[in-house]
């Protein structure tokens, strides 16, 4: 059971921080774009995407970090070939389940849910948290098969 718990501390710290500054950036994301355009199918898509950035960008940022510390405790520099592993260690980590969630199922979400809810809000905040569950089983899973081999940034 302590394995089990220290897993699941270990992904919320991965990936709480950058939970929640994609729920902010696509939830003002996507009430900006649906005032500005009136097309849900943009806020869709704008959303998903404006979401995948901040998320993405969190993490990515919060590995470089770990990685630089790391290193610079061994005495050794973070190079662009590190960069390009971090990097190289996101897409194996994110990048199945990524296509799926980004081209279909997020967006599809985030269109209808809030036309069914004719609440924009809500509707987008529950499609996040729907489409976050089939997001993150392939990417935990690649997470944790990936660990040993591509997280290795010496």
């Amino acid at each position: 059971m302590q394995i089990k718990n220290k897993k699941v501390l270990e992904w919320i710290k991965r990936y709480l921080p950058a939970e929640l500054i994609s729920i902010i950036i696509t939830l003002v994301t996507s009430i900006w774009i649906l005032t500005q355009t009136k097309s849900n199918m943009t806020m869709a898509i704008v959303g998903t995407w404006a979401g995948n950035f901040g998320y993405f960008g969190t993490i990515l940022l919060n590995d470089i970090i770990i990685t630089k510390r790391d290193l610079n405790s061994k005495n050794k520099k973070y190079t662009i070939q590190t960069f390009l592993k971090n990097l190289r260690a996101l897409f194996v980590e994110f990048g199945i389940a990524e296509v799926f969630d980004s081209l279909i199922i997020r967006p599809v979400l985030m269109y209808y849910i809030p036309i069914w809810l004719n609440n924009v809000s809500l509707g987008v905040i529950i499609a996040k948290f729907t489409a976050d569950i089939t997001f993150y089983i392939p990417a935990i899973i690649s997470y944790e098969m990936s660990k040993k081999k591509f997280r290795d940034f010496e």
